[in-house]
């Protein structure tokens, strides 16, 4: 079992929350239910997952929760990319979301390689 709030993978992802919130709120507000509900329930998804394989009794649970943390990172991605095609996202604010998210998945994959399953 693993202290989640420890893991610096929780700690940035988590905070990465917020700032998916941040640019959702410039959103149209005929998307409150759309792609801006689904991004951010996307976001809570990645330290969640952390957070619940934590409190697993195995490292064969947790590989399986970072495991989903990571899809719901691919999710993500999409949908930043599809904002971007819909105009919702400026190109600056896509990069710098995809090259966090993208360190947020090499910090999940690295942790997810050292687990003894």
């Amino acid at each position: 079992m693993h202290r989640f709030k420890d893991l610096e993978i929780w700690k940035r992802s988590r905070i990465f929350c917020s700032k998916i919130y941040a640019e959702t709120a410039k959103f149209p507000e005929n998307e409150k239910f759309g792609i801006t509900n689904q991004l951010r329930r996307a976001f809570v998804s990645i330290p969640s997952n952390i957070a619940e394989g934590s409190s697993r009794a195995s490292n064969k649970e947790l590989s399986r929760f970072l495991e989903i943390a990571i899809g719901s990172a691919y999710e993500i991605e999409t949908q930043l990319l599809i904002s971007n095609d819909l105009k919702f996202l400026e190109f600056e604010s896509l990069e710098s979301l995809l090259n966090e998210l993208e360190e947020i998945i090499k910090m999940i994959s690295k942790f997810r390689s050292t687990l003894k399953i």
